[in-house]
């Protein structure tokens, strides 16, 4: 089976389903990678771009990432990039690997990049013109999903939980290559607070550790 976590910013992948990578991984699936945006020169200086995907690099290391693909759309600015245009490079992402699962953000983290990227990928993971996916997933990013309205159908809410029991420790060492986006407790993106959150919707199903997703189409 082949699997695409599409990532709107680095360390997007790891936090929201890195334990269900790695599970992939050794199951024997190919897992790839597409991260849609590159920091712009004028908020993220060159030498910071280069270490995150240098940190990118070795967290895929740890979780058995096949490949990584990046499109370099503006970040912080994917409101400013056509939603065609996005769409339809996400689209020969797909059409290059030929994905069966893809696991996308929710499309109401509270980062307009995030709502930007949900939106461009349900486009290009239409069931037409021989699309080979056949499941769509939602993740949850901390200090991203939490943050978003709570309110109607804007919240996540949770509908499918993987376990991640025997993958949670290499999660959190991907993790915790990150350290130029790592935090300090009791921020959301510490590493208290991602197995925190794994131990909780793992307590949910009445498992050890999980990670949860909202089901989009199957």
């Amino acid at each position: 089976m082949t699997v695409l976590v599409v990532a709107t910013h680095p360390d997007d992948e790891v936090l929201g389903c890195g334990g269900v990578m790695a599970h992939h991984a050794d199951q024997g699936d190919s897992v790839h990678v597409l991260v849609v945006t590159r920091g712009i020169p004028e908020i993220f200086p060159p030498e910071l771009i280069e270490r995150g995907r240098d940190e990118l690099r070795n967290a895929h290391n740890i979780l058995g990432v096949s490949g990584v693909t990046f499109l370099d759309f503006p970040a912080p600015k994917l409101d400013l990039v056509a939603c065609n245009d996005l769409a339809d490079a996400i689209g020969r992402v797909i059409n290059q690997f030929q994905p069966q699962i893809v696991y996308i953000p929710h499309r109401c983290d509270i980062h307009g990049d995030h709502q930007a990227t949900y939106w461009a990928t349900l486009v290009a993971t239409r069931p037409i013109n021989g699309c080979q996916v056949r499941r769509v997933l939602c993740y949850e990013t901390l200090s991203e999903t939490e943050w978003g309205p709570p309110t109607g159908d804007q919240a996540f809410i949770p509908t499918v939980f993987v376990e991640i029991t025997e993958s949670l420790e290499r999660k959190l060492k991907a993790m915790a290559c990150y350290s130029s986006q790592l935090k300090e407790p009791p921020h959301p993106r510490s590493l208290r607070s991602i197995e925190a959150l794994a131990r909780l919707r793992g307590g949910t199903v009445s498992l050890d550790a999980a990670e949860a997703f909202m089901l989009v189409r199957d």
